[in-house]
């Protein structure tokens, strides 16, 4: 009769000791400072700053007429081509998602991806879905400098 040995314990040892050799440093740390909690949120952890909010918001008013200040727009001109142009550089790319996000109608998007696909700014893919066949909206490579410029 042959006799193996049972070796089954080295393995209860390397994945037990691993955890535990991670875990009890910090047990014992927290221990030794006496800021030992069971799971217990500590007074002030998600407390909020209300007043760094208010002083914020009123460097927006003018002191003598207590008028609204717009924060400054950018130096760029917002065209809707320009607009429709951002969105497909921020990855949108199905004419939904970009209708959705710019606000236009349909017939004045659909105008302004003509306008821009006749200029070279953006192309057209097609691809199959999971359902079927659907036109993606890519930006060109004159279509990001046009964009950044």
């Amino acid at each position: 009769m042959d006799m193996e040995a049972d070796f089954s314990w080295v393995y209860l040892i390397f994945f037990l000791m691993i955890p535990l050799a991670r875990i009890l440093p910090r047990v014992l740390r927290k221990f030794r400072s006496g800021d030992f909690e069971s799971q217990g949120v500590r007074d002030g952890q998600f407390e909020s700053n209300f007043d760094r909010f208010s002083q914020q918001s009123d460097t927006r008013f003018e002191s003598n007429t207590n008028e609204y200040q717009e924060p400054p727009k950018s130096s760029k001109p917002q065209t809707k081509n320009m607009l429709v142009l951002g969105e497909l550089h921020r990855g949108v790319r199905l004419f939904e998602n970009i209708q959705k996000n710019t606000g236009l109608t349909t017939e004045e998007l659909n105008s302004i991806l003509e306008d821009l696909e006749n200029n070279g700014l953006m192309k057209t893919q097609q691809k199959s879905g999971l359902f079927g066949m659907k036109t993606e909206l890519v930006p060109t490579d004159k279509g990001f400098k046009e964009y950044y410029s």
